[in-house]
């Protein structure tokens, strides 16, 4: 059987479309449905179910999904060990500064100790732009923040957002809260003002960066107040209590995507240790086994 035809198959599967799969393989949609139609010619079924506004398993594609994710693991664990063990393997990570702040002290050491020859190419940016550069099949891994619906991410937990000001700082001394916020976009952002406007209370955006630097700065200071995880509290800043007054903002998911139709025992490693670093984190909440998004 053509692994070849086997990979597109995995990675259509995986991605919900021919066009998002074309991306990921460098691929025209045309190429793809060619490789998946002499596939179904091999198997003699169809195996996905096309419509206008998507691309779902027969039931005899749902069959064959396990077989050929083994199949390619075992590919890809041959060439591994054949030859590109010598060259190293290339990971492309993207994910936010400060979930990278927060995670990949852990999880480099212990990824290079296992295996010393994969090279990471790592990209941080907001988590909306990371996710559609992953769907560009720019990026093999992306730990992000969910912002839409999306057809590849993986729910890791639930994170608590905060209100952050400098340690001598009180909300109440302010009659107009400055803010200190990423640009529109922002998951963040959006929860911050969502929140201030059910509440009626003033507001007025001071400082606004995409790098969590601009944002800690006259936050530190005691110019502004901002919206954070507890994980990325900066130092000589305090989480506001909820007896202060300012509303709650509930919570955002924190969501693993992965490389469709591609595996290996450095990604598989690289993907474990990731997870169990982030879940791990005593203020994410994990869920249970077959638990979805919440709506």
């Amino acid at each position: 059987m053509d692994t070849v035809l086997l990979r597109a198959f995995v990675t259509v599967a995986e991605s919900q479309g021919f066009s998002a799969a074309g991306k990921v393989l460098h691929r025209t949609q045309s190429a793809v449905s060619l490789q998946i139609k002499r596939l179904e010619d091999q198997m003699g079924q169809a195996l996905f179910e096309r419509t206008s506004r998507s691309v779902l398993l027969t039931s005899h594609g749902e069959q064959l999904l396990p077989y050929a994710r083994h199949m390619l693991k075992l590919e890809d664990e041959a060439r591994e060990r054949l030859g590109n063990r010598r060259r190293g393997e290339l990971i492309r990570f993207a994910t936010s500064e400060e979930q990278a702040s927060a995670y990949l002290p852990s999880l480099l050491p212990r990824h290079a100790q296992r295996f010393p020859e994969t090279r990471l190419e790592l990209t941080c940016d907001i988590s909306a732009t990371l996710v559609n550069q992953f769907h560009e099949g720019l990026q093999d891994v992306v730990l992000s923040i969910r912002h839409l619906p999306t057809q590849s991410g993986h729910l890791l937990g639930w994170e608590p957002m905060v209100w952050v000001v400098a340690d001598h700082c009180r909300p109440a001394d302010w009659d107009t809260l400055p803010l200190a916020l990423n640009p529109e976009g922002c998951i963040f952002r959006a929860h911050a003002l969502s929140a201030l406007g059910r509440e009626e209370r003033q507001w007025e955006t001071h400082y606004s960066s995409q790098s969590p630097t601009g944002i800690n700065l006259p936050v530190q200071a005691g110019l502004a107040m901002t919206v954070k995880t507890p994980r990325s509290v900066p130092a000589g800043c305090r989480i506001v209590g909820e007896a202060e007054g300012l509303p709650p903002l509930g919570q955002v998911e924190i969501e693993l995507h992965r490389r469709p139709g591609h595996t290996s025992e450095a990604l598989e490693a690289f993907c474990e240790e990731l997870e169990r670093i982030v879940t791990e984190n005593h203020d994410v909440a994990v869920p249970e086994a077959g638990e979805a998004l919440p709506g």
